[in-house]
């Protein structure tokens, strides 16, 4: 199909479509216009966001298939065929022969690049290498100054991922504050979030107001865009000093207390009662992943508080209760809470 038809057609499942380069688009019409169709006679959605749990599984199921089907003999080399100069040619052959992309989306209502990107990330060796050390650091440094935001060619370099270095290279890049944070940090994050928070509106008000208008209205916004999606690349370079993982997870401590007017929620019997509701929450709920979960519903177990802040007492809660916790899945994660830990804390309570 020519270009327009394609942007006409996939702006029916993609409608931010016309954002994307036409490249981009071109691809997605071979790899995903006739995928998204199908999945449209099923009855099914094309998704954005987190993998589930299901989704991860038929990936791996998928990789595995393709593996059996052409003797390639490790996903590594399938997924990063650069790797292995020596076998390039065959491999390549062989992913041309046995329809590589249509193999790896099978059963994913995803575009195929998101799909592609996800299986990379769960199959590169290098991603799971733990904390860099202060080397590695400086190596990083001294790399991107000579090669720029080339990931790709840094990861090679340093063998780590070119996800793993990118965001690592986000939180050195500068002078970054690990103590407590200031008042005018503080401010400075107050401010970045308004401001985008007004230009998102902006945006989307049909009437824009005039600057004097603007600078004197007080805004009244839902909730949920107080927290959800916001900008954080965009609000870390507003702040300066502190890298975007620290500004949004400062912007949560703000957003608790002035929702719950500075009341202590999880200490003390409180809290106790805050992880016990919370668990019987999560186990009542009997989601297979966390993608499955009402946070939002979820946030009024503890009090009124965001749901990055539930999220966050969630994920300390099976860190520090559930053994070997990252090769669980999620309901086996719900389900030792709930039979080992929870009987504890009714105890202590």
């Amino acid at each position: 199909v020519d270009l327009d038809t394609a942007k006409q057609e996939l702006e029916e499942f993609i409608p931010h479509v016309r954002n994307i380069s036409d490249s981009s688009i071109r691809k997605m019409a071979g790899r995903d216009l006739m995928r998204f169709k199908q999945f449209k006679k099923q009855g099914i959605a094309v998704k954005f966001g987190r993998f589930s749990q299901k989704e991860n599984n038929q990936i791996r199921k998928n990789v595995e298939e393709f593996l059996l089907i052409t003797g390639i003999d490790s996903a590594e080399k399938l997924l990063f065929t650069s790797r292995y100069p020596e076998d390039k040619e065959t491999i390549n052959r062989l992913k041309a022969e046995h329809l590589f992309c249509e193999k790896l989306s099978e059963g994913i209502p995803r575009p195929w690049r998101l799909i592609y990107y996800r299986a990379r990330k769960m199959f590169d060796p290098n991603n799971y290498k733990g904390r860099y050390t202060k080397e590695e650091k400086e190596k990083l440094k001294k790399y991107h100054a000579l090669h720029g935001n080339d990931w790709k060619k840094i990861s090679e370099m340093m063998s780590r991922s070119n996800l793993s270095v990118a965001m690592k290279y986000s939180e050195i890049k500068s002078a970054i504050n690990y103590g407590p944070w200031s008042k005018e940090e503080t401010q400075k994050l107050m401010h970045a979030v308004e401001e985008v928070i007004r230009k998102r509106m902006e945006m989307e008000d049909a009437n824009p107001l005039s600057s004097s208008e603007k600078s004197h209205r007080d805004l009244s916004i839902d909730r949920e865009k107080l927290y959800q999606k916001l900008p954080w690349t965009e609000i870390e370079a507003k702040v300066g000093t502190r890298y975007w993982r620290q500004c949004k997870q400062k912007w949560t401590t703000i957003l608790t207390n002035k929702m719950t007017k500075g009341q202590q929620l999880y200490r003390g019997t409180k809290g106790l009662q805050a992880k016990i509701n919370l668990i019987k929450r999560l186990y009542e709920m009997k989601a297979e992943d966390a993608n499955e979960v009402n946070w939002e519903e979820l946030s009024n177990t503890i009090g009124d508080v965001p749901r990055a802040y539930v999220q966050a007492k969630f994920y300390k809660l099976k860190v520090s209760c559930v053994p070997f916790w990252q090769k669980k899945t999620f309901s086996e994660i719900i389900d030792y809470l709930f039979e080992e830990k929870l009987p504890e804390l009714e105890e202590k309570l």
